[in-house]
């Protein structure tokens, strides 16, 4: 089990033993806490490593710094990989946080992609523009399981090549992908995320 924890003391008490109530069996968890996340406040680094900004926003976001080395690598992604990473970093925010956010996108010219500015900005866009939200529910788990994996191992500065991060991407099987955020938590390189020895992972 991974538990990714936005402040210490929650991260504290997660990583204390559960007892089951199983003889000799203890519930051990794996936690991501903000000890775990760089302050990401370089928009060069922010845009380079997008997953790795999107959590340090969750964590470190009452920093103004990191939220607006935030919405500055947003600019410089793709139109269609934007949204996600915002709305991603949005709905993992404490209220002051999202509050920061919504002041700083709202500043810029560019369209803004928080449920805030689909409410407030909109209306005055082309419907052109505006994206669908037909996904089915299990694709949608499947695309929330890798960015979780990516994040994991951003947050523990392993280095993704581009053909790893596409394997991680295309995969549609949940439970593969659960298992590999599991594996995030304590691989040493992002080839153990795989198992080499499982020929079921390869």
């Amino acid at each position: 089990m991974l538990v990714v924890c936005p402040d210490a003391r929650t991260a504290d008490y997660y990583a204390r033993p559960i007892d089951s109530g199983l003889t000799g069996y203890r519930l051990q968890a794996r936690v991501l806490g903000p000890d775990g996340i760089p302050v990401v406040t370089d928009p060069q680094q922010a845009a380079a490593q997008p997953e790795l900004a999107a959590l340090a926003v969750m964590v470190h976001g009452r920093q103004r710094k990191v939220v607006e080395a935030f919405a500055a690598a947003l600019a410089e992604l793709p139109d269609d990989h934007a949204p996600k990473y915002y709305e991603h970093a949005y709905s993992m925010s404490a209220p002051e946080v999202r509050r920061l956010l919504e002041e700083i996108m709202t500043s810029t010219t560019w369209p803004v992609y928080s449920p805030f500015a689909r409410e407030h900005y909109g209306r005055g866009l082309e419907e052109g523009k505006a994206k669908g939200k037909a996904e089915g529910k299990a694709e949608g788990r499947a695309e929330e399981a890798a960015r979780l994996v990516l994040l994991v191992l951003a947050a523990r500065g392993l280095e993704v090549p581009d053909d790893v991060r596409a394997r991680i991407t295309a995969c549609a099987d949940l439970a593969r992908l659960e298992s590999w955020a599991t594996r995030a938590a304590t691989a040493r390189t992002v080839h153990e995320l795989f198992g080499e020895t499982d020929g079921e992972d390869r």
